[in-house]
């Protein structure tokens, strides 16, 4: 897409949204996660680690989720990502696939399963994806240079994407370098297709990443929640 267009989340799978956390809630987000380890490439949240009051029903973050899903969301799974010189890695393009639930129970459509970071992960139908939204808050500013999150616009539409054409689906929906400013909020649905490389000028990137939804899980499966 043209440099300097901006995307729709219906329309295009992503939206950003600017200036969404003052400089006091980002400096408040830093404090509260300070004490996460710096040395992986994620590391996956099991509580709100008192970051409640954002990720709320009434808080800036849910309510970007709540804007772009049309009705009311929750935090169902967050990562935090933090990105350095020393530790600078990318991800191949993909889709996310899983979500996280409360204790395994066998359902139909569901499936494979695995364990991850104490997290019980699961496979569901792609119906309960195309339902999600995926939040990224920006703690630091990211440039074309310092590895921005890299979007398929409209790659969210087509199902799930075999391996092997992923390739060819993002040639022909095009890349979208998803730039931001420390306190912006980018959001997408869940199932686009993104990817990042390592940083070309690297400096300090953290995200947290929060995925929500709207709906509740099939039978007795409950998700996790944060």
């Amino acid at each position: 897409m043209a440099p300097g267009t901006e995307l729709d989340f219906e329309r295009d799978g992503a939206q950003r949204f600017r200036c969404a956390l003052s400089v006091s809630e980002v400096a408040e987000v830093l404090t509260r996660l300070s004490h996460l380890p710096q040395d992986a490439a994620g590391v996956r949240l099991d509580s709100a680690h008192g970051l409640g009051d954002l990720l709320s029903a009434e808080g800036s973050v849910c309510e970007i989720a709540a804007h772009v899903l049309g009705k009311p969301a929750w935090p169902v799974r967050a990562v935090m990502f933090d990105k350095t010189e020393a530790n600078n890695w990318g991800l191949a393009w993909h889709q996310d696939r899983t979500v996280v639930v409360r204790d395994r129970i066998d359902t139909p459509g569901y499936g494979p399963w695995s364990t991850k970071a104490g997290l019980i992960h699961v496979a569901p139908p792609f119906h309960v994806l195309a339902g999600m939204a995926t939040l990224r808050v920006h703690l630091d500013g990211v440039d074309d240079d310092n590895a921005p999150l890299l979007i398929a616009p409209g790659s969210h539409r087509l199902g799930r994407v075999a391996e092997a054409d992923v390739p060819r689906v993002v040639e022909r929906q095009g890349v979208f370098n998803c730039g931001a400013e420390a306190g912006d909020v980018w959001a997408y649905a869940t199932p686009i297709l993104h990817a990042s490389k390592a940083a070309v000028r690297p400096r300090r990137r953290r995200v947290l990443q929060i995925d929500y939804a709207a709906e509740p899980l099939d039978g007795a499966l409950e998700w996790q929640g944060l």
